[in-house]
């Protein structure tokens, strides 16, 4: 049984998205916006249908609803930033400009994949990118971005940023504590962007922690928080770049909590039926892709066919990624021990 106290939260947030003619970018920026978000839920979309047809081995755990917080961050970073990713990482592998014939390579255990068909969904990553991996373990790519954040203030003296991406349940976690402990102390550059979509598997944030507003997590390490509509890439986008603007001057770290949905249950398969039905509708009309879209008709930086033609595009091309998956051999039995640290 839900608990009472959770019914009509969500109602009071906010319907309304930033409007595209505040913000200050050109009609190509705001349609690049547009596009990176669609790709990724086009992609995941497609990763679904062929879970549900047995085509791609383990588990899966899909980013459809948020696509516009790893959007809005990772459009601002640069080429030589890092992130740090989790078991949600689709979406912030194909933000930082992952190829996507490698990643659905992967998927299928393909040898052509970004790891060799042998971390399949829970750890694709691409170190050219800067993305120092997807994690498996809730809180675990937390420390690894103090660790590079430590790295380039403290030891390489240069002016990169760390994003941590992590979900609402990682607040939980030790390694959260410490990392936010660590990073304040030695005001390392460095970002905490929580994706606080209010349930962790099937447990309602609610019901393990005294708040569902996390930043207040972050106010003890004397952290500056800022919370904003996770469904809004360009409030995502502006409050990521007041953060990289502290970072690269060396006034510490940020922590960004991002309030969104998951469309799809904890992995694909489950039924979430320990989602509230009247507050999943609420989110589903805050869908973040079809506000964006709706707003730039709205405003005249778009029209629908140019949108339609982005869509047709993006269906290309995940449909050549699949095919260049499909094609791929399987990893020969003796590759078993190659690529591996120890």
């Amino acid at each position: 049984m839900i608990d009472s106290s959770y019914k009509g939260r969500e109602m009071r947030l906010n319907m309304n998205m930033t409007d595209p003619r505040t913000v200050g970018l050109s009609k190509e920026e705001l349609l690049s916006l547009y596009r990176m978000m669609l790709r990724i839920r086009r992609f995941e979309e497609r990763v679904e249908q062929l879970y549900a047809h047995g085509k791609l081995p383990g588990f899966v755990h899909l980013y459809i609803g948020e696509e516009a917080i790893a959007t809005g961050v990772c459009s601002v970073l640069r080429r030589n930033d890092f992130i740090t990713s989790t078991h949600r990482g689709h979406g912030h592998i194909i933000a930082r400009g992952g190829d996507l014939a490698k990643m659905m390579a992967e998927l299928f255990g393909k040898s052509t994949g970004y790891c060799r068909g042998k971390g399949g969904s829970l750890h694709i990553t691409d170190m050219s990118l800067g993305v120092l991996g997807a994690n498996g373990i809730v809180a675990g790519g937390i420390p690894i971005a103090v660790g590079a954040a430590y790295g380039a203030a403290k030891i390489r003296h240069t002016d990169q940023v760390a994003v941590a991406f992590f979900g609402d349940g990682a607040t939980n976690e030790g390694a959260f504590a410490e990392a936010c402990n660590m990073a304040s102390t030695w005001k390392l550059p460095m970002i905490f962007v929580c994706e606080n979509n209010y349930y962790g598997v099937g447990t309602r944030l609610g019901r393990v922690a005294p708040t569902e507003d996390v930043t207040v997590r972050a106010s003890g390490f004397l952290i500056p928080a800022v919370s904003v509509d996770g469904n809004d890439v360009l409030a995502v986008r502006t409050a990521t770049i007041e953060a990289l603007t502290r970072a690269r001057a060396n006034e510490g770290p940020t922590f960004i909590e991002c309030k969104t949905w998951r469309h799809r249950g904890h992995f694909q398969g489950e039924n979430p039926s320990y989602m509230y039905g009247k507050e999943h509708e609420l989110w589903l009309a805050r869908d973040p892709i079809r506000r964006f879209a709706e707003a730039l008709l709205e405003t005249g930086f778009a029209t629908q066919e140019e949108l339609d033609k982005i869509d047709s595009t993006i269906q290309e091309e995940i449909n050549r990624a699949v095919e260049f998956a499909e094609m791929s051999p399987m990893p020969e039995p003796e590759t078993a021990l190659e690529d591996v640290y120890a």
